[in-house]
């Protein structure tokens, strides 16, 4: 089982130039990216947000998904992390708590030019390669729909009453809560569900953590699902006019028209292979639309389990 890892781009904008933070690490004597390795039961989403709160004092949102690198550890463990694109407000730049520890000696913007040659290690290279690729295309900024299927419910066969009622197992419970951080990491200030209360259940805990209400829409409920696919269009389709990040919360039939909304509202294929796969119950998929472009364009797509203790 391979050693994971969450961690981010820190990046912000001066005098109209792009600035990404590195990290002076005082026991390896090296620099790098901020990152660190999951807590159990945590999400990777979950851990970048708080590693780069440890580590650098700073509070972020996550933004656009850059990939992962792989390598060997001195032990011979595996080593994968996974990073996101991360915006920082200048202002809060210059006020971070940071001060120099065992940890990380040092914090250090540099300009986007100049970042491989303070880096220590290649594989960072790759992930700011891919970062620079989106700055150049002008979709650095981005919003997330987040699409999330219901946690584990009772199964038909053992509920009497309306399908709509049935309600989470104790596993969906603990779903919920364990997928509830990773969700809150994009920053979401929308919140949308099916009227069926094991969906409601499901985003329960996200509501708590980020105090945004649930608003309910019948059209992405399993009731109201039609071939035509027409309400989960028109949902998608105001969510992302929005351009704030969003959470629906829907079922197993309705995702993969919610998923392949998403494709045809940003032009992302890749999302539509999304649909075809199917979501198991407790998954979130969140896709990344880019905020400055003329039109919002899906820049990623990533899939996230509820973790496991």
């Amino acid at each position: 089982m391979p050693v994971l890892a969450g961690g981010a781009v820190c990046w912000k904008r001066v005098d109209g130039e792009v600035r990404v933070l590195l990290v002076h690490r005082t026991q390896h004597k090296d620099i790098s990216l901020p990152k660190g390795k999951l807590d159990p039961g945590e999400s990777v989403p979950e851990c970048a947000q708080r590693e780069i709160l440890e580590e650098t004092g700073l509070h972020i949102t996550l933004g656009a998904y850059l990939g992962n690198v792989d390598y060997v550890l001195p032990s011979g463990k595996d080593k994968n992390v996974y990073y996101w694109a991360a915006e920082v407000d200048p202002g809060e730049a210059e006020r971070t708590s940071f001060e120099a520890n065992s940890e990380i000696s040092k914090l250090e913007w540099v300009g986007l030019d100049d970042v491989h040659d303070r880096l220590s290690y290649p594989q960072d290279g790759d992930i700011i390669d891919r970062f620079a690729q989106l700055v150049q295309t002008g979709q650095e900024r981005t919003f997330p729909l987040v699409l999330v299927r219901h946690a584990k419910a009772m199964p038909p066969e053992n509920w009497d009453g309306p399908d709509h009622t049935r309600p989470l197992l104790q596993r969906g419970l603990n779903q919920a809560k364990r997928i509830a951080k990773g969700m809150a990491a994009f920053g979401p200030q929308r919140i949308v569900s099916s009227p069926a209360a094991r969906c409601l259940a499901t985003v329960d805990p996200l509501a708590r953590i980020t105090g945004v209400g649930v608003k309910v829409k019948g059209g992405i409920s399993q009731d109201s699902y039609r071939a035509d696919g027409d309400k989960p269009r028109k949902a998608v389709s105001k969510e992302v006019a929005k351009q704030v990040g969003s959470v629906l919360c829907s079922h197993g039939p309705v995702l993969p028209q919610l998923l392949t909304a998403a494709a045809e509202v940003g032009n992302g294929d890749g999302v539509a292979a999304f649909s075809k796969l199917g979501m198991s119950t407790g998954q979130f998929t969140v896709i990344h639309f880019s905020r400055d472009t003329a039109t919002p364009r899906i820049v990623a797509v990533e899939t996230h389990q509820a973790p496991e203790d």
